[in-house]
């Protein structure tokens, strides 16, 4: 069997925040929030505002994605929607949301950056630790917006516990943030993997088959699923290698290898354009963008190219 050594792994995207979460402080958050040592990230929707680093030059990591608290609140930062994040060496990190309109403002200052999420990652702006903070700070903010009012007998909801936590006043009910599974999954034959193409896809783009964990139902027994309706593909064993927040805006992708026990591919054109199968050769072209027909892989900070990585390089032992 043929391998391919690519070099170390690049690091994982969103996988990275090494705040203490410090659940039992939460309630503390009004005065945490007070703390001139708080550092603070600034949302809006899918926008992130970012300052430069001039020490950093032009770089990996050339931006940092905190303000001062005081520094935030010029900006536009609503104390009332913060959430805390958590603690760094006793420090508070909160993540503040932003008005539209002071948005708009800042785009136009030169020391700083307004871009988005995935931007951030792809382009390497900011350090591993402060991405994987702002996938938790975007997730958070996500969630708020869609959960002003109670969906129990639909009155306002007040927000408590840091952030973490929405009740309401009318009928007592509580509202925690959810976070929902997806499986991803890498399905092997030999030397060959499964591989498709949505139409949403960058041009040449392929990548893992995907899909949401249903009620009622195992990692496992989601991968088998979603193969079998997405591309009619029967599989087996499947094994679990890892995991990646996915703040788009509220997932966690739980990474899985899985061994074919059929070829014949048959395509629901309704989430799929097309899926074929790869050898472990042209896969590694894949991830080198060296493919003589254009076609690649998705970049290093999504958890599907670490999954083809890992079968490319031969860390994925038979399944059996």
């Amino acid at each position: 069997m043929a391998t391919h050594s690519l070099g170390l792994w690049p690091h994982l995207g969103y996988v990275g925040n090494r705040l203490n979460r410090a659940s039992e402080r939460r309630s503390e958050a009004p005065t945490l929030l007070r703390d001139e040592r708080s550092r603070v990230c600034l949302i809006s929707g899918e926008s992130i505002v970012l300052r430069r680093r001039p020490e950093a030059g032009e770089g990996a990591g050339a931006y940092d994605a905190l303000f001062g608290i005081s520094h935030a609140i010029s900006l536009g930062g609503r104390l009332s929607e913060a959430c805390l994040l958590g603690l760094a060496d006793d420090v508070p990190h909160f993540v503040l949301p932003l008005h539209p309109a002071a948005l708009d403002q800042l785009t136009t200052r030169d020391d700083l950056l307004v871009t988005d999420l995935r931007s951030i990652a792809v382009q390497d702006l900011v350090s591993q630790e402060q991405l994987g903070e702002l996938a938790c700070a975007k997730s958070m903010l996500a969630w708020h917006a869609r959960r002003t009012f109670c969906s129990n007998c639909g009155h306002t909801l007040d927000v408590v516990e840091g952030g973490w936590r929405r009740e309401c006043p009318n009928c007592g009910a509580q509202h925690f943030p959810r976070t929902d599974p997806v499986v991803i999954m890498l399905v092997v034959d030999g030397d060959a993997c499964l591989l498709g193409r949505s139409a949403r896809f960058a041009p040449g783009m392929w990548s893992c088959l995907a899909g949401f964990v249903e009620p009622g139902e195992t990692f496992e027994q989601a991968v088998q699923r979603e193969t079998l309706e997405e591309a009619g593909i029967h599989t087996r064993a499947v094994r679990y290698l890892a995991s990646q927040p996915w703040p788009f805006p509220m997932s966690v992708m739980i990474g899985m290898h899985a061994q074919a026990l059929s070829r014949e591919i048959t395509i629901d054109p309704n989430e799929l354009e097309a899926a074929r199968w790869f050898h472990r050769d042209e896969a590694a072209q894949l991830l080198t963008r060296t493919h003589p027909d254009g076609l690649t892989a998705p970049p290093a900070m999504a958890i599907a190219h670490h999954l083809i990585r890992a079968f490319v390089e031969g860390r994925d032992p038979p399944l059996g």
